[in-house]
């Protein structure tokens, strides 16, 4: 899930991203984050971003499927009340050393975890939904 905020933090719309972990650059790197995460097709955004009049329902499920040479190879879901942090937790978290004179989009994560052994490849198709906001589909190079 990712969330759009104001300069002053307060969450006006929704949207999904796709930072696209890298699984190999993470066990090959103790200091992995930034590597695993800064790479060509990398921190996908879309497809529309979803302004409610209210905050979104807790209970939206978050689903994802990576698909290998069209088959699925992998697929979760979570409901948004099932994630660790709560989205004003984690805003008010970016919000305590950063400051954005124009909003931000913060990427929350989605709860969902492939197997350890698990690593996108080359071609894989990985699609994130989230109701009333749609499917955001990125490829990996």
């Amino acid at each position: 899930m990712t969330l759009f905020v104001t300069s002053e933090g307060s969450i006006e719309g929704y949207s999904i991203g796709n930072d696209m972990s890298s699984r190999s650059i993470e066990g090959e790197n103790p200091l992995y984050l930034p590597q695993a995460k800064t790479y060509d097709g990398c921190a996908g955004l879309g497809p529309c971003i979803y302004v409610p009049e209210n905050s979104i329902d807790p209970n939206t499920m978050i689903r994802l499927e990576i698909l290998r040479k069209g088959k699925i190879e992998f697929k979760g879901e979570i409901s948004i009340s099932n994630m660790k942090r709560k989205h004003q937790e984690l805003v008010d978290f970016l919000f305590r050393e950063c400051s954005f004179p124009n909003g931000v989009f913060l990427m929350t994560g989605t709860g969902i975890v492939p197997p350890d052994e698990f690593t996108l490849q080359s071609d894989d198709e990985v699609r994130i939904s989230i109701e009333n906001i749609g499917t955001l589909i990125n490829y990996v190079a």
